[in-house]
């Protein structure tokens, strides 16, 4: 085997090896993502073993020195952290693709496998675009705290669902999510549009629930969906990579798998019984215990929170409570919501 050719390899293992401790130091320190910084970890250990066969070999053609790659200087402007994310993997993705060629060589293929460095390299693809997209969301998945203010159309009966939004946002609610049951797509987008501009204004998380093409069409900063909506993994691929995704849950295993298929948020509930769903199962505060210690994802508690016992979710460990009619069927919208608020604080 030529010097030369163990050099190019070790040159690309070490591209390879670098690049994928970029990506994976960003998805376990910087979004604290288990599942995504376990699979690029898996995929670097992986990557360096089967380089590792050559031993001793590769180390004993190395000549830093020598290589005229180095010499050449490049002018990099000042670069953002989706930028990094983008360059490091495009650095693994070409060195990947130059030993998936090498391997090809009759003096290589008995030592490395073509196909185990192409199949490689398109993982690396999709990790590419899962943890960019995650970064891209993280000031939004930051903002889920506090209280997440649903505008139920059907319990506001017919009031207005603009007033009654601008009420919870000067009451201090951080997220707003319409829901809506009985409109037509028409008279909802047109509700959805109205809010979004009242939330963009006031900085305020804005939500629909259950309708990913009001959400598409009103721009909002994210989906609620239920378990018997679009599958999350759909309604990924649909959404531009910058929204973000919620999930309602009921129990610890619906939690953690909406975790591990990509939403940002999971609403747990119901920990009281509510007068919204009079029929939901109660998971109580230990329920939602047992939640918080098994996920990293934010959680929004939902489900019969009030003043009386919005402080003991947030106790337990919710990042944000959800409510409607603790709010919405109150005399004073807005004071009602800054109570609620208080009891967060």
């Amino acid at each position: 085997m030529l010097p030369q050719t163990l050099r190019i390899i070790d040159a690309n293992c070490n591209r390879i090896s670098e690049g994928l401790r970029f990506l994976e130091e960003i998805a376990r320190f910087l979004l604290n993502d288990t599942i995504l910084s376990q699979q690029l970890k898996a995929t670097r250990h992986s990557l360096v073993k089967s380089l590792g066969k050559f031993g001793t070999a590769l180390l004993s053609e190395r000549n830093s020195e020598g290589d005229v790659g180095v010499k050449v200087e490049s002018v990099r402007q000042q670069q953002d952290l989706p930028s990094l994310i983008t360059a490091n993997a495009r650095r693994v993705e070409e060195a990947l693709r130059v030993i998936e060629e090498l391997a090809k060589l009759p003096e290589i293929s008995p030592v490395l496998h073509s196909k185990d460095f192409e199949q490689a390299r398109f993982s690396i693809y999709t990790l590419e675009r899962v943890l960019l997209s995650k970064v891209l969301r993280q000031d939004k998945i930051a903002r889920l705290t506090g209280l997440y203010a649903i505008i139920d159309t059907q319990t506001l009966e017919l009031k207005d669902e603009v007033d009654a939004a601008s009420k919870v946002i000067h009451g201090g609610a951080k997220i707003i999510q319409l829901r809506d049951k009985h409109h037509s797509k028409g008279e909802l987008l047109a509700i959805a549009q109205k809010l979004k501009e009242l939330c963009h204004k006031s900085d305020t998380l804005f939500i629909i629930n259950d309708h990913l093409d009001i959400a598409l069409a009103a721009d909002a900063d994210g989906l609620h969906i239920g378990r018997a909506d679009l599958p999350l993994t759909v309604v990924r691929k649909e959404l531009p990579v910058d929204k973000i995704i919620g999930c309602s849950t009921a129990t610890l295993a619906q939690a953690q798998k909406a975790e591990v298929e990509g939403a940002d948020y999971v609403a747990v509930g119901s920990i009281f019984s509510s007068p919204t769903k009079t029929d939901a199962t109660i998971i109580g505060i230990e329920g939602l215990r047992r939640v918080r210690q098994a996920i990293s994802i934010p959680i929004v508690a939902i489900g019969g929170i009030n003043r009386d016992n919005i402080a003991q979710v947030i106790a337990a460990g919710a990042n944000s409570a959800a409510v409607i009619s603790a709010i919405l069927t109150q005399q004073n919208t807005e004071q009602a919501t800054r109570q609620l608020v208080a009891e967060i604080d």
